[in-house]
């Protein structure tokens, strides 16, 4: 594997870890500054935030000042956001420290993307993937247990300087390893078609916040429509701008458009369980919030311990049907989630989150090799790009998602409160099982040119 895949993939871990690790902080964080924890949750959302509105102009970045400056310069901001977010004292320099490390979390994400791409043969790809992949599947399952032992043993402005080593090393690593991809001839930035989509993005992630929230419900319909106003108005602008900020070409390619579109449903399905399982484990079946961390050991067992297996599997069985099979396996064993109790057997939990965590794995590598089989050199940055976007709404989108699905299944079952838990890994199961009808629509030889191997392709 090259040393710019590893790089990469150490970048993604950062960015990820980040998203997640506060949680188990914030009463410290909260304490320390003198305000209640409610304050700092905005902190926690900008992040994310940041990271997907901004993705979008980091394509144009990338053509007008090429891959290592873009990348290197991605970790910097990162790094320094790190920093502020160290430093801070109150709720909104920190909020504002959290929207910088937002924001070079943002350029890292697409940019590192394309170097991997532009830079592996395609009988390679999926090995490459594999590898970039594995960050966004289990830096949500150990920022848990990590974030509570940094704020608990050192501070949780330790949480953040971690990143000060790991981001000077990175970004020392980022000039002497990224391979030169020239820019691109100039162009002017679309700053009507980034405000347009960019706000619509915006929009739909807080609504969907909204419902989580008590009483929300009226506020999440009226973002929402907003939201679909401000994405109506920038299909509009696409087709009248001459250089949009995001180009749909690479929708053109059946392998793409499937990723993108049933993929999008089975990642928001996937992103959901490691933010609501922890939370089943402590609220509905009475953890500490240590013992429901260790808890989620097995399903990063299962993430890693499948890796090895994941380009013959992809090899011998094509796109199509690992795709369909993993998807009703997933769906299987959110069902099974959605049943368990304080009677079950702790080795049978433990196996069953264990294939949970395989098979989210194999779903996500994938999902994350498929979209660029057919795609050619010249359209992958603004694959990528187009990939990234729709990578990082899912994350938000689901731990959304998740937030909703309980927060409705408490309405309805507010005794016990397990079975508020049992309602949204059932709603989870759906959705995956929505995906598999979706993935069957694929072409036999979806994504061949990536599955042959080097002497064949």
């Amino acid at each position: 594997m090259s040393k710019i895949s590893l790089l990469v993939a150490g970048a993604f871990f950062m960015e990820f870890l980040d998203a997640t690790i506060l949680a188990p902080a914030l009463p410290l964080m909260a304490q320390s500054m003198g305000v209640e924890a409610t304050a700092l949750g905005v902190g926690v959302s900008i992040y994310t935030l940041t990271i997907a509105v901004f993705i979008l102009p980091s394509g144009w970045l990338l053509e007008r000042f090429g891959a290592r400056a873009v990348f290197t310069c991605a970790i910097v901001v990162f790094t320094l956001g790190s920093i502020a977010c160290g430093f801070s004292n109150a709720p909104l320099t920190f909020a504002a420290a959290r929207a910088l490390q937002g924001l070079g979390g943002a350029m890292m994400v697409p940019v590192g993307r394309v170097i991997v791409l532009r830079t592996t043969d395609k009988s390679d790809l999926m090995r490459a993937i594999a590898l970039i992949t594995w960050p966004g599947l289990t830096a949500p399952l150990v920022a848990a247990p990590l974030g509570g032992y940094l704020a608990g043993a050192y501070s949780w402005r330790a949480i953040f300087f971690v990143n000060v080593p790991l981001g000077v090393l990175g970004a020392l690593l980022a000039l002497a390893w990224t391979p030169s991809i020239p820019p691109a001839p100039s162009k002017p930035f679309d700053a009507v078609g980034f405000g347009l989509a960019g706000g619509a993005l915006a929009l739909a992630l807080v609504a969907l916040d909204q419902v989580a929230g008590p009483g929300g419900e009226g506020k999440a319909a009226l973002l929402f429509l907003l939201a679909a106003g401000l994405a109506g108005l920038f299909a509009l602008h696409m087709r009248r701008a001459a250089q949009p900020i995001v180009s749909l070409r690479p929708l053109a390619y059946v392998s793409f458009r499937a990723a993108l579109t049933w993929g999008l449903i089975a990642r928001v399905a996937i992103s959901a369980v490691p933010f609501a399982l922890p939370l089943m484990f402590e609220i509905g079946m009475g953890y500490s919030a240590v013992a429901a961390g260790l808890t989620l050991t097995p399903l990063f067992v299962g993430d890693i311990g499948i890796k090895p297996l994941t380009t013959p599997i992809l090899r011998r069985f094509g796109f199509r049907r690992v795709l369909v099979g993993n998807a009703l396996v997933q769906a299987l064993t959110l069902l099974a989630v959605a049943s368990l109790s304080l009677d079950t057997p702790k080795p049978l939990l433990f196996a069953l989150l264990g294939v949970s965590g395989a098979s989210r794995s194999l779903h996500f590598t994938s999902l994350g090799t498929l979209p660029f089989a057919d795609v050619p050199p010249e359209e992958m940055n603004m694959a990528s790009l187009l990939f990234s976007v729709s990578f990082q709404a899912s994350i938000a989108f689901g731990i959304g998602f998740g937030a909703a699905a309980i927060a409705i299944g408490s309405g309805l079952f507010p005794v016990p409160a397990l079975a508020a838990f049992r309602f949204a890994f059932v709603a989870f199961a759906a959705l995956m099982i929505i995906a598999a009808a979706g993935h069957a629509r694929l072409p036999a030889d979806a994504g061949a040119a990536v599955t042959r191997p080097r002497a064949e392709a």
